[in-house]
């Protein structure tokens, strides 16, 4: 099932970001410090970058869903969007109606 798996945040600082929203949203920093988790669980992770944009990263649990996803959510009028994709990317970047962009990531990889 589709679902929210974490709001990436571009921030400048991502120490001092980290440190606040940790505290802010009672979240945990983990073994990476720019990702950051419920304490409780259920709850969306926030992803802390100095160079992405901020964006929603949907997660699916293997390659067919994302597949059945990507094309779903363009027949509802997102588009695909041109991307310099690394090798083995798991993440597919899509743009809603609106242009704003999001990925559906495949967690199981």
């Amino acid at each position: 099932m589709i679902r929210i798996g974490a709001i990436v945040v571009h921030t400048a600082d991502t120490a001092r970001a980290g440190a606040f929203w940790g505290e802010a949203l009672d979240y945990e920093r983990g073994s990476n410090p720019d990702f950051l988790a419920p304490r409780e669980g259920g709850a969306s992770r926030l992803h802390l970058d100095g160079t992405d944009r901020t964006h929603l990263d949907l997660w699916v649990d293997s390659a067919a869903e994302q597949r059945s996803e990507v094309e779903r959510l363009v027949g509802l009028g997102a588009e695909r969007v041109p991307w310099d994709y690394p090798e083995d990317a798991d993440f597919v970047v899509l743009a809603d109606p609106t242009g704003t962009l999001f990925c559906v990531v495949d967690v199981s990889r």
